[in-house]
Formats: C-alpha cells, sequence, structure tokens
C-alpha cells in the first residue's frame, strides 16, 4: 500500500508518497532530481522495505503533483530546502517506532536540496545524510561541511557524465564525507543495473 497525501509548503501544495513498513529500522525521507517525481521510486522504496527501512519521498515544487513553478536560483533551492525540512518534522512529529533514525537521501538536485536543508542546522531529527551524483555546481565545500555534521554518504558513478566524479572526488577530500564511487555506472544509479548495490550501501549506512 502506498500512500499519497498533501501538505502545505513553501510555494503551495507539495505531493508525497510513503510506503508504509510495520515498525521500521529507520526511515528515509528521498529527494529525487530534476525532471523525476516520487513515482518513479517505487522499486527503491520495496527494495528499502526489504531492510525494514520506510520511504517517504515527496515531488519537488513544479514536479509531479506539486504545485509550483520549476525554478533555476538559490531561492528555488531554499524553497526546496524547507519542504524538505517540513516533511522530515512531520515524520519526526509521526514516528516513534523508528528509535530516532531519520535519514534524508537525494538525486543530484535532490542531494544539494538535502545539503541546504541541513546546512543551516534546524533539521535536528536528521541521523544520516546519503548523496546520490551530487551535483557540485549547486554545492560549496562550506555548505556541505556543516550538512556533514550528520554522517554523510556519497554515492556517485565514475562514468557520470551530467557531474564528472573528479569535480565530487575534489569537493569531497578533507570533509567528514564517505564517498563510494561505483565503475561503469553513470548519472542515474538507482535506475541503473547497479542500482541493488547502491541500495543496499545505502540502507547499511541508514540503519
Amino acid at each position: 500500500m502506498v500512500l499519497m497525501p498533501f501538505f502545505e509548503g513553501s510555494r503551495g501544495r507539495v505531493h508525497y508518497r510513503r510506503w508504509p513498513v510495520e515498525s521500521p529500522r529507520a526511515h528515509v525521507v528521498f529527494l529525487h532530481g530534476r525532471g523525476q517525481h516520487s513515482g518513479h521510486y517505487h522499486r527503491f522504496a520495496a527494495a528499502l522495505a526489504a531492510h525494514g527501512i520506510e520511504t517517504t519521498a515527496l515531488d519537488h515544487i513544479g514536479h509531479g503533483l506539486s504545485e509550483g513553478d520549476i525554478g533555476d536560483d538559490v531561492a528555488y533551492l531554499d524553497a526546496l530546502a524547507e519542504n524538505a525540512r517540513l516533511l522530515v518534522e512531520q515524520i519526526g512529529d509521526r514516528n516513534d517506532d523508528t528509535a530516532g533514525r531519520i535519514a534524508v537521501m537525494g538525486h543530484s538536485l535532490g542531494s544539494a536540496t538535502a545539503v541546504r536543508m541541513l546546512a543551516d542546522g534546524s533539521s535536528r531529527a536528521v541521523t544520516a545524510l546519503v548523496l546520490v551524483a551530487l551535483p557540485t555546481r549547486l554545492v560549496d565545500r562550506a555548505t556541505l561541511v556543516r550538512a556533514a555534521a550528520v554522517p554523510t554518504l556519497a554515492l556517485h558513478g565514475v562514468d557520470d557524465r551530467m557531474v564528472p566524479i573528479d569535480g565530487v572526488r575534489d569537493l569531497v577530500r578533507g570533509t567528514a564525507v564517505t564517498l563510494r564511487e561505483y565503475d561503469d555506472a553513470g548519472h542515474d544509479l538507482l535506475h541503473e543495473k547497479i542500482h541493488r548495490v547502491v541500495t543496499d550501501d545505502a540502507a547499511a549506512f541508514v540503519a
């Protein structure tokens, strides 16, 4: 069963999907990339459920069933981060059965959103951060260092042509971020042949 409610966000109503798990070991808030929506992640949520992890994924502003217009500036990223914060807050209020383990995981734009949200220190309920295909043009080192006050894992394809791996290596070098690289993998790790390995690595990290 998938629940598909809404909440009032920073720029209108925000749609999200929740894949419930009985007595979950942890909860993952998933933030998708540009041009996607939460409905693309049923397989991923099912795989996490097999690990005892419950997943909630929102639709970014202007994506899926969420209201608003897609943007490409700092104000838009801030609005996405605020929506993510509101969702984390809801989950923290609702879930006493995750033993306090709430992880935020993002892909591409979603990774940048997660970093933005955690960097200001307002989302204290978050216990882990997973960044898939972290877009280096949207994240600077100082912001990443602040966000990585919680355990942080970056997952990246060596053959990613949208966000070349060398830039990510440079960005995380000297920080507390753990970088895991995948050979013969590109930008959309959770929809490539390597997806099972990537999901298992993320699950082991957050729970």
